[in-house]
């Protein structure tokens, strides 16, 4: 494995803390969360832009970063349901998407990287669980519930985009 390949696997790593911090009821525990949420999400463009740099882009990495970004956004969200902070039909239409487009990904027998709007998706699912998680008090959970709803609107586009192209070459 190389260098933004291991980068990858160390934001999976995270995720467990993270997921612990969240259960804890502390606001400076709370901010810790936010802390390791943020660096692990930084982490998804440092591998990125390290592996077109280093000219390092790989199968593998392509096909990790994904997965493990994946983990990064269920995860939290899974907690936010049982903390009672988004709703769960929400987050299942985001799984849904997700499990459909890798599954899909899974038969293809070139492994392309994210477009536009697949990155795009990840950037604002990452600022409304970022926004859900930081203990900013009741006057930012509109805020922070209206950027959820605008995350799962560009998750289902990002979705419709990606197999489009896929279904018009068939």
């Amino acid at each position: 494995m190389n260098l933004p390949t291991w980068i990858t696997f160390s934001r999976l790593l995270g995720v467990p803390f993270l997921l612990f911090l969240l259960y804890q009821p502390s606001v400076q525990l709370q901010w810790v969360a936010l802390a390791i949420f943020l660096i692990a999400a930084g982490t998804d463009w440092l591998d990125g832009y390290l592996a077109r740099k280093l000219n390092q882009v790989t199968d593998l990495g392509k096909f990790l970063d994904p997965l493990v970004d994946k983990f990064l956004v269920l995860a939290p969200l899974m907690v936010l349901i049982e903390l009672g902070r988004v709703p769960a039909w929400g987050v299942f239409l985001i799984l849904a998407r997700e499990l459909a487009i890798a599954g899909w990904r899974v038969n293809q027998t070139k492994i392309s990287g994210a477009n536009l709007w697949g990155k795009l998706k990840t950037v604002t699912q990452i600022a409304a669980i970022a926004l859900l998680i930081a203990p900013l008090g009741k006057a930012w959970e509109l805020p922070a519930i209206g950027a959820f709803w605008v995350a799962v609107l560009l998750t289902l586009i990002s979705g419709v985009i990606y197999l489009l192209p896929a279904k018009e070459a068939q």
